[in-house]
């Protein structure tokens, strides 16, 4: 919870700059359209002023009245259509905000090294004539953002044509940042990188890039189907060439069971696939372009015995034949390496193959294989587990899942189909929550009042100085005339004054209101619970949209275009008003033509429809004008009505027409408007399954930890066809230490999720000290859960706001004590700005190890009386591993409860329980040793993961 109030502040912080701002642009558009007000007005007085002048000199006698006002309408007209720029001015400035940031980054000082035509050739192919030698020569280098801290010192390596070079180390030691130089993603602030002896440099970017193939730890997909995942791996690849690649990567088998085969979507970031199955498609994206190169980042650290076994099988296929880089911790991986390099502190410490750097007695390599060896087991091959047995299995679990998903998009598309289409009151909702600021819009409310009847104000001036023209003597014609002009500019200050206070007024409201909807949604979106994002219209892209365009889209019905469509209607019912008093028959005429414009302008369609009715639009207003004239013409023959009379209603007409100009320009996007704001009353009205920010249910006053799993049956909600947990039933006893392993999508991250409440079982039940989990307050029970993930979530703050992330008022000693308990201070000591550093988006200025130890502070911090480790030393090296982080995590209170998810079995031998699952139930259970004589799925695993 307080994290959550946490996050909501600072969205909060940041929406009040983005108010401030939608209030000046909309005092500037006030006072842009006031100033054209007054300087059309201001053309009015200085015109008769003049003209005035003129017919009493001698010179002048053939001077008219109609002269002076063609002179006078021309140039006014001309001004007026300059506030037709006004509905579009606020979208003006909002176009120049967005484009500050993607200017800045244009003008970004770029590496004039890389020529940024090549980066975006399309028609390049790859570089056909490479051999592939790869030689890194005395390279050093610093991130420009922590140029304190050199990464990489005088690293000196040969990577040999169609060779397997290893590069094994430490967290941090430079290992991944040789594969971003050779990638060209940052060039070396010394010495150089060649290719069969060429420099780097000399290469075309984009050409390098076609002939190199990356693998990472975690595969990134992309929200479509496996074919196209695939296939951006190549964009002109045929079906031919990315079934082969898939063949490769041991993918092809289990694509072609799903029901949809090639065309299954993945899901968002290929949620829908277990994490063998992402790698092997990943694999095949990079095998599809058939590289030179081939740069494998850890590729199989997240992955189970059985996942890692076909991944690891396809990578040594695709290895034969290429110059391969691997990066590696599971030293396992690597024994078959030609050349292995061991890094440290960003330099080559030793090198050799596997059985070289073997015999070196107290060598770094020897040490870190020694620590990662297990107990040596004799055993039977046939005792080993059914690698194509359990290939089979997963294959049919996807199946389930790819299923169940297309069935869940279908009940999706049918709730979305039998949505009722009517918006519920909308406006008055948005009234409602706008009304503490009544009285600013009361405020913009009178003045558009004011605006609209100044318009008519000014056709009765019209016509009585036209009256003076025709009528007064020479002399009297100049004092009345000069009385009347004057008053024409005061009508033009007033018009000024009035549109400051009316546009600034709902500038003001609206803003408010923008940011309360914001504000609200952000909150109702952390009261969630974790399967309203699983749907694919919450995805995080969706729901950005959503609060950044859909918001801006609500701001048309309050903002400063409302202030438009307020003033306009104003302005048409007193045009209208006054000239049904003066003659009926012309008004009906001008009324008429604003019913006919009003059709037109609703049904406006797309491309060559709306170009003809938008035609009809802007030239009926010159067709009904010529209406008018024909018609007074025929009124005063009948001395039906005199002049002044008709320049009266003249002047109405041309001003409810411009009127409905101005609302037709502003009100086409009321409806989206509406549409969007009825999706955050939606919001605002779910109650969600499971409420993040609830203050219900009971605590614990001495909470033991507990915890037990009571035939616990679960079905996720987006997969509603396959099950997950099976009558799970699990003990835990206070203070005792619980592994739980199996093979990808068994259901181990799933007892997790149920603890941590992000879901709730579908039947049975999870206690806590014996009581039903849902019985607790939810913000007490995850505040005693210590959670430590494969992948670490950080943010881009400090280093200590990382670690005290959630909590308030940390004192510095208790986040460096946290640290050093996490085997984490040494490093973050060793930094420049040290706890002040700034970790990047998502920790990208540190290495996983690094990222995964501050996370482990992080917890540790909050002294849980459960911990619960979700694979958490996959992204660690065997230094790092056995750096006592977790132990220390683990064994500082020995009352605290664990549970642990493992793949590698090296890391919960020492646990007390550790239970085998299987398609969701508990197959085998006890401890390592008891587990090993039983010889029986524990033992087979184990013997897969043995390093010997």
């Amino acid at each position: 919870m307080l994290i959550a109030q946490a996050d909501r502040q600072r969205y909060e912080r940041e929406l009040r700059s983005t108010r401030w701002s939608s209030i000046r642009q909309g005092a500037i558009f006030g006072i842009f359209s006031g100033w054209l007000a007054l300087v059309s007005y201001l053309v009015y007085t200085i015109g008769f002023i003049f003209g005035a002048l003129l017919m009493g000199n001698g010179n002048h006698n053939n001077l008219s009245i109609s002269d002076i006002l063609v002179v006078i309408t021309i140039f006014a007209r001309c001004l007026n259509y300059f506030n037709f720029i006004g509905p579009h001015f606020q979208a003006f400035s909002e176009a120049r905000g967005a484009a500050t940031a993607v200017l800045q980054l244009i003008d970004e000082e770029r590496d004039t090294s890389i020529n940024e035509t090549d980066v975006w050739k399309e028609d390049s192919e790859s570089i056909h004539n490479i051999n592939g030698d790869i030689e890194f020569d005395n390279v050093s280098f610093f991130y420009p953002t922590r140029q304190e801290t050199p990464v990489l010192r005088n690293l000196s390596l040969i990577a040999r044509s169609g060779q397997t070079t290893a590069l094994v180390g430490s967290s941090g030691c430079g290992k991944s940042t040789c594969l971003s130089m050779f990638l060209r993603y940052y060039e070396p602030t010394s010495g150089r990188i060649t290719i069969d002896g060429q420099p780097i440099t000399d290469y075309d970017v984009h050409q390098l890039r076609q002939n190199i193939a990356v693998v990472n730890q975690e595969p990134v997909l992309f929200g479509t189907t496996i074919y196209e995942n695939i296939r951006f791996g190549k964009v002109n690849s045929t079906r031919a060439e990315i079934e082969e690649a898939a063949q490769e990567a041991n993918a092809h088998h289990f694509i072609m069971q799903l029901p949809n085969k090639y065309e299954t979507l993945v899901g968002e970031r290929g949620i829908q696939l277990s994490g063998g199955e992402k790698q092997r498609i990943a694999l095949a994206r990079a095998l599809v372009k058939r590289p030179t190169f081939l740069l494998m980042d850890e590729a199989t650290s997240a992955l189970d015995n059985v996942s890692e076994k076909l991944v690891q099988e396809a990578l040594d296929r695709a290895c034969k034949g290429r110059t391969t880089i691997v990066i590696a911790h599971r030293l396992t991986t690597i024994q078959n390496a030609d050349q292995i390099y061991v890094l440290d502190n960003g330099s080559v410490i030793e090198q050799g193959t596997h059985e070289t750097l073997m015999a070196k007695e107290g060598g770094k390599y020897q040490t870190m294989v020694k620590r990662q060896q297990m107990e040596r087991i004799d055993d039977d091959q046939d005792d080993m587990i059914s690698i194509q047995k359990a290939t089979e299995d997963e294959e049919k679990s996807i199946f389930e899942r790819s299923r169940s998903f297309s069935d869940s998009q279908l009940v999706d598309m049918h709730k979305e189909i039998s949505k009722p289409l009517i918006h519920r009151f909308v406006l008055l909702r948005l009234l409602s929550m706008n009304s503490p600021e009544w009285i600013t819009i009361l405020i913009g409310c009178i003045a558009c009042i004011l605006n609209g009847a100044a318009q008519p104000l000014f056709a009765f001036l019209l016509a009585e100085i036209i009256h003076e023209f025709k009528y007064c003597s020479t002399s009297e014609r100049r004092h009345h005339v000069l009385i009347s002009s004057f008053l024409f500019l005061l009508l033009g200050i007033f018009l000024l004054i009035l549109r400051f206070f009316q546009y600034t007024a709902f500038a003001i409201a609206g803003s408010k209101l923008i940011q309360r909807i914001r504000s609200k949604a952000f909150a109702c979106l952390l009261r969630q619970e974790v399967a309203y994002f699983d749907r694919p219209e919450n995805s995080s892209g969706a729901i950005c949209v959503r609060l950044s365009s859909d918001a801006s889209a609500v701001k048309d019905i309050t903002g400063s275009r409302l202030g438009v469509i307020c003033e306009a209607t104003a302005l048409s019912f007193f045009g209208i008003l006054f000239g049904c008093l003066i003659s009926w028959q012309l008004t009906l005429i001008v009324f008429g033509a604003v019913v006919i414009q009003c059709i037109v302008t609703s049904s406006w369609k797309p491309l060559i429809p709306a170009s003809v009715t938008y035609g009809i639009f802007w030239s009926l207003d010159t067709w009904t004008l010529a209406f008018v004239y024909w018609r007074a013409v025929i009124l005063i023959e009948n001395n039906e009505l005199t002049s002044d009379h008709i320049i009266m209603v003249f002047s109405f007409a041309v001003f409810s027409l411009q009127a409905l100009k101005l609302i037709g320009l502003t009100s086409r996007r009321v409806a989206e408007s509406v549409s969007a704001a009825d999706t955050f009353f939606e919001l605002f009205d779910r109650k969600p399954a499971i409420d993040n920010t609830s203050t219900e249910g009971k605590e614990l006053i001495d909470f033991r930890g507990e915890i037990k799993f009571d035939r616990v049956k679960f079905i996720y909600p987006t997969r509603s066809t396959s099950i997950v947990l099976n009558k799970f039933q699990l003990n835990i006893k206070p203070g005792q230490r619980v592994a739980l392993v199996g093979t990808s999508g068994c259901g181990k991250s799933t007892t997790i999720q149920l603890l941590e409440r992000f879901y709730d079982v579908t039947s049975g039940r999870v206690l806590l000290d014996g009581v039903d989990i849902r019985l607790l307050n939810l913000h007490w029970v995850r505040s005693h859960f210590g959670l430590v993930s494969q992948e670490p979530i950080l943010f881009d703050l400090t280093i200590a706001e990382n670690i005290a992330y959630g909590l308030e008022n940390v004192p510095m000693e208790d986040i460096i004590d946290a640290a050093k308990r996490a085997n984490v201070h040494q490093f973050i000591d060793q930094l420049p700005q040290g706890y002040e550093t700034i970790v990047g988006m998502k920790g990208s200025f540190l290495s996983g190890g690094e990222k995964q130890r501050i996370a482990i502070a992080r917890v540790l911090l909050r002294r849980p009386k459960v911990l619960l480790l979700d694979e958490a030393t996959s992204a660690m090296d065997s230094h790092n591993e056995q750096a006592k982080a977790l132990d220390q995590a683990q064994t500082e209170d020995p009352t605290r409860t664990s549970l642990i998810i493992a793949h590698r079995l090296s890391t919960i031998r020492s646990c007390d329980l550790i239970c085998v699952i299987d398609r969701g139930c508990i197959v085998e259970s006890g401890t390592h040793t008891e587990l090993t004589q039983r010889r029986g799925v524990y033992y087979k695993m184990l013997a897969h993961n043995n390093l010997s």
